[in-house]
């Protein structure tokens, strides 16, 4: 893929390795997210997606490598710092705190971003912050759960708690945001309902958003560029169109059948 020259990318991870011991989980991985962008990870299971996901957000070292964020070096850095600096992510199992009503799980995600209302005369509060991510009430109803505030998170459903997850990452106010598997365990319509709702995010908020996902068919409807990993190694950066005609990615990944599905 080629990029615009004249414009930063907001993420670039160069050489990006990850060892265990012996084990080579991410290997020599180069990839930029630009701004804006809506880019899909696909690969088979033991891939490397979540490993590299936990290294480009500061959640585990990389062995060697850069990470640079809009130019900046956070190699090596803290997940805060990488937070700091507009990454937000979600994991594979929702992270959220099931005790507390849901309205006080985002209203953390707001303080966890250090964020202080500063009031304005005629914008309000925070004038630099789209009016979606100012409050709680504004991101519970652009994620749809206005009407589960007050309840706990543990009372509302799996496919909730994802969404849930989501508003508080988007309560720090990035300016990437990585969702790993957030369509895991949801019905079919669930899923595609989940999709649109990433576009939107990306479209209304001026996101980059990077999404690991294994329901890659509606993945692949929905993102603009896809990267494929298999056995810790990138095997594929295109448009999806290009991805799923990939002799490589047919035969490590998705098949032939899979592929003209996808095509479709």
């Amino acid at each position: 893929m080629s990029f615009d020259v004249h414009v930063k990318p907001l993420l670039d991870a160069r050489e990006v390795t990850v060892r265990f011991g012996g084990l080579t989980a991410v290997d020599n991985v180069d990839a930029v997210f630009m701004p804006g962008e809506l880019v899909g990870i696909i690969g088979p299971n033991g891939a490397g997606k979540t490993t590299f996901f936990n290294a480009i957000s500061g959640v585990i070292r990389p062995t060697s490598g850069q990470l640079l964020v809009e130019g900046r070096d956070l190699s090596g850095q803290a997940p805060h710092r990488f937070a700091a600096r507009g990454l937000a992510r979600t994991f594979q199992t929702p992270r959220v705190f099931i005790d507390m009503p849901v309205r006080e799980n985002i209203a953390f995600g707001l303080k966890f971003a250090g964020r202080r209302p500063r009031r304005y005369w005629l914008w309000g509060e925070e004038a630099s912050v789209p009016w979606a991510l100012r409050t709680p009430e504004s991101i519970l109803a652009l994620i749809g759960l206005s009407d589960q505030a007050d309840l706990p998170a543990a009372a509302i459903t799996p496919s909730q708690q994802r969404l849930l997850e989501i508003g508080m990452a988007l309560a720090t106010r990035p300016r990437l945001l990585l969702l790993d598997e957030v369509a895991a365990g949801l019905t079919e319509a669930e899923v595609e309902a989940m999709a649109q709702l990433i576009r939107r995010l990306r479209d209304e908020l001026d996101l980059t958003v990077v999404w690991i996902e294994h329901a890659v068919t509606t993945l692949l409807r929905h993102v603009e560029r896809v990267i494929v990993l298999h056995q810790g190694r990138k095997i594929a950066d295109d448009v999806p169109a290009a991805v799923v005609r990939n002799p490589e990615v047919i035969e490590a990944y998705l098949g032939d059948e899979m592929s003209e599905e996808a095509a479709a």
